[in-house]
């Protein structure tokens, strides 16, 4: 049976450093290539605009997976907790 005082996974100072570390860099060398780029600054616009869009989108999708997985935790707590409830009652009957 899960107990409901675990405590949240939280990462390690190493992950999260790796990840900002990676989000930086690829979001520099991208633009860093874009503006690089030898074609007319109206292209290069449009591509910069596409990263943008890209990465906004990118966050959108996260938090809303992790809002997803957070509510299916959510409700899976409150569903034992009725099954726990429903077993507790019964055997007192008996």
């Amino acid at each position: 049976m899960q107990s409901f005082n675990q405590t949240p996974m939280k990462d390690s100072p190493a992950w999260v450093f790796q990840t900002w570390a990676s989000f930086i860099l690829s979001i520099s060398i991208t633009s860093i290539g874009i503006y690089n780029l030898p074609v007319d600054n109206w292209i290069k616009g449009f591509m910069g605009m596409g990263l943008a869009f890209s990465v906004a989108s990118t966050f959108s999708l996260a938090k809303t997976t992790r809002d997803m997985h957070e509510s299916k935790k959510l409700t899976s707590r409150i569903e034992e907790a009725k099954v726990e409830k429903l077993l507790s009652q019964h055997e007192t009957k008996l």
